[in-house]
């Protein structure tokens, strides 16, 4: 009986040990999740505190470009030796000189301006038949009252009856029947005007044919899908060889610009949608667009071997092939290099403004030069003298900052694509063929992107194929200022039926023919 009583009593000293330790077990956690809790203010505190002192920094720049303003030492990071050295002497951003404000204009006349002249008239008279006031119906004119006002005329869509006479010779007794109005092709059940107006809605106006057609049973035309489908296929057909000449004659060019995006492709084998792909390849007059089935760097190979001048390029593996040989010269998109450095902000504030500073003074200037209007060696020599400096401080400022960052961070990709495609994108500084970037050629999809979503998909690879004839025709009208509409009207009466009657050779069937036509 003692060992049971002793035995109970040591389980009872054991439970209130437990007691306590679980005790102090609970205020050990309780002080943990205040220390957690006192942690994460700390964090936001200092979060807030280094926002502030990037704004602060930021002021101090700024501050710096003000004529007489001292420049504050920058923050050194914490390196050492030949690293530090190159940090403290790197070269710093260039800073333009702040001008003297401009008098302020004066305020825009307000009020509504009129309406442009070349716009068709559509006059009406009308003149009172009895007086408002008495009822006479004698009246004298005693003044006019004129306005205007902005009218729209719903599209008309007409049938166009051509009676052709056979007349009988009396000499020969013979039968002779007139030659018809231009179509697109023999027996059309369209004019050429027509098959112009479904180009135009279809690939400038970015109307899907569902929409086109649902327009056009409203008025009372029904036109089976297909037929619609098989129009833009007889259009492209047209013209294609125009198309394949403009290929040749950027082929024979010394410069041009590329781009691609993805287009879903529909094949019957398949059970989805094939994710395809549209390159576009232009210069300042010409463009040409081009379905390929996926973006392999042996297709781009074969299609730019006979090519010999400078290519404007993404910095894509594709194209290593294409400059390997030393027939194609490379030039890189500046715009993309902005684009890093605005983006490598958000973790290196000071330091990605800092460089893109470099950039945006490169622009700058190239801007000037447009301004001015100049063109080959004019560009070059003040591209040289202006911009190539900049370029040079850029490259010693990568080399300072380059040893002080992370490999993980934003700004270290930033200035990598400068150390590994300096030549690139430098190249615009001798060559005055060749542009700053490749934005132009990107804005050129922006009219894909859209198509794109209307039309959710190719229907098929030969219908890819199609639409891109004709974006290029299109983009090529754009690129020299031609109305789309007229040029389409006037290439299809040269190139359906009465191609015999005009005589005409491809380069004389061309949007640039065509302009000259217009002057």
């Amino acid at each position: 009986m003692d060992d049971v009583e002793a035995l109970r009593r040591e389980n009872a000293k054991q439970r209130e040990e437990n007691a306590q330790l679980r005790t102090q077990l609970s205020s050990v956690l309780e002080h943990l999740a205040e220390t957690r809790i006192a942690n994460s203010k700390l964090a936001e505190q200092l979060a807030k505190l280094n926002e502030r002192v990037a704004e602060l920094l930021a002021v101090a720049q700024r501050r710096q470009r003000k004529p007489g303003a001292e420049r504050p030492a920058a923050a050194a990071p914490a390196v050492t030796g030949e690293a530090k050295r190159a940090f403290d002497e790197r070269p710093t951003a260039p800073v333009k000189p702040v001008e003297p404000e401009p008098p302020k204009k004066r305020a825009t006349p307000t009020g509504r301006k009129p309406l442009p002249a070349h716009l068709e008239v559509e006059e009406h008279e009308l003149r009172p038949d009895t007086c408002a006031h008495c009822g006479g119906t004698t009246l004298d004119a005693a003044d006019d009252v004129v306005e205007e006002k902005l009218h729209v005329v719903k599209e008309h869509q007409r049938r166009r009856v051509v009676r052709r006479t056979t007349c009988r010779c009396r000499d020969c007794k013979g039968r002779t029947t007139p030659r018809s109005l231009p179509a697109p092709y023999p027996r059309s059940k369209i004019t050429c005007e027509w098959l112009a107006w479904l180009v135009y809605s279809k690939f400038v106006l970015l109307t899907p044919l569902d929409r086109i057609r649902r327009d056009l049973a409203e008025r009372g035309i029904h036109l089976a899908m297909s037929t619609l489908v098989t129009l833009i296929e007889r259009a492209a057909g047209l013209l294609d060889p125009i198309d394949g000449l403009h290929w040749r004659a950027l082929l024979d060019a010394s410069w041009m610009a590329t781009d691609g995006t993805g287009i879903k492709v529909l094949i019957p084998s398949l059970p989805a949608a094939h994710n395809g792909y549209i390159e576009l390849y232009r210069n300042r007059e010409l463009a040409v667009f081009q379905y390929e089935p996926d973006k392999s760097s042996e297709q781009v190979v074969a299609k730019l071997r006979p090519f010999r001048g400078t290519l404007t390029a993404d910095a894509e593996h594709r194209f290593n092939a294409v400059f390997a040989s030393g027939d194609v010269i490379e030039a890189g998109c500046n715009a993309h290099g902005r684009r890093k450095f605005r983006d490598a902000e958000e973790t290196q504030p000071v330091l990605a403004a800092e460089g893109g500073a470099f950039i945006g003074a490169m622009y700058g200037e190239e801007e000037k030069a447009q301004k001015l209007g100049l063109v080959g060696d004019a560009l070059r020599e003040h591209r040289q003298r202006l911009i190539r400096p900049i370029a040079n401080d850029l490259e010693r400022w990568i080399a300072a900052i380059e040893p002080t960052l992370l490999p993980s961070e934003p700004l270290m990709a930033a200035t990598r694509y400068y150390k590994n495609h300096g030549g690139a994108l430098f190249r615009f500084i001798d060559d005055a063929e060749v542009p700053i970037d490749n934005s132009p050629t990107e804005r050129e999809f922006q009219n894909v992107a859209k198509l794109r979503l209307n039309m959710l998909f190719a229907g098929s690879t030969e219908g890819a194929h199609r639409a891109c004839v004709l974006l290029g025709i299109i983009a090529t009208c754009r690129a020299i200022k031609v109305p789309t509409q007229a040029y389409l009207v006037w290439a299809f009466e040269r190139l359906g039926t009465h191609r015999d009657l005009y005589g005409l050779a491809l380069h004389e069937i061309t949007p640039a023919a065509f302009k000259n036509t217009l002057t």
